[in-house]
């Protein structure tokens, strides 16, 4: 049942026409968790705890902003400025020694507990953490539908290849999910996927070059119209 629940947006996402149907399911995923987050789960104990807790990348930050919900974010906010306020007040009653430089005979140094709070919090975001736990299932899903799914195995092989950041996902979790000629052909048609679809994008950003050159002036556009923010997917993973 599980696997059938997962199957579905990763079925959708591929069978829209995108640079990168990894994008896609990431980007469903996004909205939904940034909903969520300024959603009636605001008020709920054990969401606000994770929030306190975890606190917002710059990026999930502006999109909550964005939902245009400023009491419901004045409220995550406050009581995450309360957690934050609380345990640095703990860890600054802790004497901060002075580090001492590397030697050849102790490699480790002391660590400032206050500096490795903040780097932690830092590197935490609620947002971030709800797209992760699913998307990692949509990535098991992948191998798992093209094992056994003829027709998705077709979408995969006819959509217009991956993202760079996603393409290497998939390379690296690949054999630890196919293995002997199932691997090999996932392998090739991945690499023939990305390569040749790669050069299309880069063929389109020439054109629009060319294009900008007076002497092509009255020569059709083709596909380089929007050839900008489909390249922007294929190297950044923007949608």
């Amino acid at each position: 049942m599980k696997e059938m629940i997962y199957s579905i947006p990763v079925n959708d996402a591929f069978g829209v026409e995108c640079e990168c149907p990894i994008c896609a399911m990431r980007k469903v995923l996004e909205d939904n968790a940034v909903r969520y987050t300024m959603g009636a789960s605001y008020m709920e104990d054990d969401t606000r705890a994770m929030t306190d807790a975890l606190g917002f990348c710059q990026k999930h930050v502006k999109d909550i902003y964005n939902m245009d919900n400023r009491l419901g974010m004045s409220l995550v906010l406050k009581t995450h400025f309360d957690k934050v306020i609380q345990d640095i007040k703990k860890l600054s009653v802790k004497q901060v020694k002075p580090i001492k430089p590397k030697s050849l005979f102790k490699k480790d140094i002391e660590k400032i507990p206050i500096v490795e709070y903040v780097e932690k919090l830092n590197n935490t975001c609620f947002v971030c953490d709800r797209i992760d736990n699913v998307f990692d299932r949509y990535i098991d899903t992948i191998f798992l539908l093209w094992k056994s799914d003829d027709n998705f195995k077709k979408m995969f092989d006819s959509c217009k290849g991956f993202c760079t950041t996603h393409y290497a996902i998939l390379i690296k979790t690949a054999p630890d999910k196919l293995k002997g000629d199932d691997l090999t052909l996932y392998v090739d048609t991945l690499n023939n996927l990305y390569i040749t679809n790669m050069e299309r994008v880069r063929d389109d950003l020439e054109w629009f070059i060319n294009k900008n050159d007076y002497k092509y002036a009255n020569e059709p556009w083709n596909n380089a119209k929007d050839a900008i923010p489909r390249a922007l997917t294929k190297t950044n993973s923007i949608l």
